[in-house]
């Protein structure tokens, strides 16, 4: 018995017949009954949650490996980003800059970039980005022409870009891995980090992420995987609780899902073979959601969103505010009426004034 009465338990088992004990027994059943009955009969009934489903408000990480551990937050935490830049390959130069296709190792892969220099300052050690696309069908990404207008407007303003192809994407070896439910994308940021750091002309205290749409996901969660990342933007981003994924969903006409055939598809149907659909009571899900790790960050974020974005609704971004004011990460949102999802148009100009100032605010010059 427990020791919730424990002058009865003392009388129950001092008791020398077993009447005398069935009837004590009795009277203790009833008591408890009774004080059950009256400080609850008022009170709305309430779920009845299970033991292993009562966990603390940030999940501990498991010293057991188990199945799709890649994937959470802890996993990321405990492993080491190692990385350095292969050969510059020039491939344009202007008054301001000077580009290089080269490529860097991501677990054994060789994940290609577009890493962009401002002029002058190839012996010193600048601040820089790694910037992050959002999802673009693998096969219709190119190194050099995608999101050509944010490097140039960045590199223009003084900042090191590291633009990563991620792994599956244009020539990148591997297999695209997904935003939301694989770690590969964020390993391949983090190497890209690792990589930068102990380049001859980037400061590796200095090292930011810049991220759009699926991108918001996976920068989003380096940056609970290394609480030292200075500074986060992220462009019209999505997923950050996973229940913001249930309630607003995405409405991309031009996503791909992978043919049934290939290893994405097979380890996608095994994961929610094993564990379900998200759910915040999992144990499992828990530890992916970047939201639940905010412990031990020091960096800043940025989100910028537009109101008419028909891709990305922006309660995502407001949900993620609302979780930040309880936190003491420093952060902003800036929404704009138009500019779409990308934010396009005069409305580009503006986002990217914002983010070049907070980037030398949190970086410096």
């Amino acid at each position: 018995m427990n020791s919730l009465f424990p002058s009865h338990q003392l009388l129950f088992l001092r008791s020398k017949s077993v009447k005398n004990k069935l009837i004590l027994l009795g009277i203790l059943v009833g008591v408890s009954g009774g004080i059950y009955f009256l400080t609850h009969q008022n009170q709305p009934p309430q779920a009845v949650i299970p033991e292993i489903l009562q966990f603390q408000s940030t999940p501990q990480p498991s010293s057991t490996p188990f199945p799709f551990q890649e994937l959470t937050i802890p996993y990321l935490r405990s492993r080491s980003y190692q990385s350095a830049l292969g050969p510059l390959a020039k491939h344009s130069e202007n008054a301001s800059y000077t580009s290089y296709v080269t490529s860097y190792d991501s677990d054994g892969l060789r994940i290609n970039g577009l890493l962009t220099v401002p002029k002058g300052t190839e012996s010193s050690k600048n601040p820089a980005i790694v910037f992050v696309h959002g999802y673009i069908p693998p096969t219709q990404y190119r190194t050099t022409q995608s999101y050509a207008s944010y490097v140039d407007y960045l590199a223009k303003n003084g900042f090191v870009v590291f633009k990563i192809d991620l792994r599956g994407h244009d020539q990148s070896e591997g297999e695209s891995g997904g935003g939301y439910y694989s770690g590969d994308y964020i390993i391949d940021v983090l190497n890209a980090r690792a990589a930068l750091a102990v380049s001859d002309f980037v400061n590796p205290n200095k090292i930011g992420l810049w991220g759009h749409s699926m991108s918001g996901n996976v920068v989003f969660r380096a940056f609970a995987a290394q609480g030292d990342i200075p500074a986060v933007v992220i462009w019209a981003g999505a997923v950050y609780t996973y229940e913001d994924f249930q309630k607003y969903s995405i409405e991309d006409g031009s996503y791909q899902p992978p043919p049934p055939n290939t290893e994405r598809a097979r380890k996608r149907r095994e994961l929610f073979m094993r564990y379900g659909q998200f759910d915040p009571r999992s144990e499992f899900w828990r530890q992916v959601v970047p939201t639940n790790y905010l412990d031990g960050i020091t960096g800043a974020v940025q989100i910028n969103h537009a109101t008419n974005d028909p891709v990305v609704n922006i309660e995502y971004s407001r949900n993620l505010m609302d979780i930040l004011d309880g936190t003491p990460i420093p952060h902003e949102l800036y929404e704009y009426p138009s500019g779409g999802h990308n934010l396009t148009g005069t409305t580009f100009t503006q986002v990217m004034t914002r983010t070049v100032e907070f980037f030398k605010k949190n970086l410096g010059e």
